[in-house]
């Protein structure tokens, strides 16, 4: 089973090699990396030109922001499972990708995976910021603003290539809208996958507070683009959260 794994970047020269060497270390032999870069004007091409042997497929080239990017790599995929790695995240250690591999295995009619994951501080003491745990899948828990954590995601590549890439019309939370688009409105099998899949530092692409309020508001158009109570949903999708930094 061969596994294509995303990421895309811009302007991160900082974070980009640990995001690529925890791809390229992982112990799972059959890994299609595919990086693709907005045209980054601090050194990041340098960066990953430097690993330009070991990665499968590069680009760099303007976009219309991250979501046009990873549709990008989307489309260069031909893996038959596709996640994603953020260029300021990683995975949480080298057999994640196996023991996703394993996962898809033993339950071959599932559709995709999630997992667990954790933020940390973005400087080198990388304390633990927020424990976010999957939990077992439940249809119901969307009405209630749950959604498996994006970058824990993998699904077959066949369901993209039926269901659709990320919708640009969303430019902050396409995410979002991309879950909710396959789990709430094609209702695909998914599988919890019981494991830490992804370390996530805070201040990325996903967790910067400067964005906070836009996602806010655009997660409220999305919920309301697909049907469900932007307002209540919303307020229990950050009521989660908020408890999830309790309990961490």
């Amino acid at each position: 089973m061969r596994v294509s794994v995303i990421t895309v970047s811009y302007n991160r020269k900082v974070t980009i090699s640990k995001s690529i060497e925890s791809v390229l270390g992982q112990d799972y032999p059959n890994i299609e990396y595919i990086v693709i870069d907005g045209n980054s004007t601090d050194g990041t091409k340098e960066v990953i030109q430097s690993y330009s042997d070991k990665i499968t497929r590069y680009i760099s080239e303007p976009d219309l922001g991250m979501y046009d990017a990873i549709n990008k790599g989307l489309s260069m995929a031909t893996g038959d499972i596709i996640g994603l790695m953020h260029s300021d995240d990683e995975f949480y250690d080298k057999t994640v990708v196996s023991k996703i591999v394993a996962a898809f295995k033993s339950a071959p009619d599932t559709d995709g995976l999630y997992g667990n994951g954790i933020y940390i501080s973005n400087d080198a003491e990388e304390r633990i910021v927020r424990n976010r745990i999957g939990g077992p899948y439940d249809f119901k828990k969307i009405k209630s603003g749950w959604l498996p954590l994006h970058p824990t995601v993998y699904l077959k590549k066949s369901l993209i290539d039926k269901y659709g890439s990320y919708n640009l019309d969303f430019k902050i939370a396409s995410d979002t809208e991309f879950l909710l688009r396959y789990l709430f409105k094609y209702k695909i099998n998914m599988v919890y996958l019981d494991e830490y899949v992804v370390k996530m530092r805070m201040g990325g692409l996903s967790t910067n507070y400067k964005r906070a309020f836009e996602v806010l508001y655009e997660d409220h158009r999305i919920y309301k683009y697909h049907h469900l109570s932007p307002v209540r949903t919303v307020f229990l999708k950050k009521l989660n959260a908020l408890v999830q930094y309790i309990k961490k």
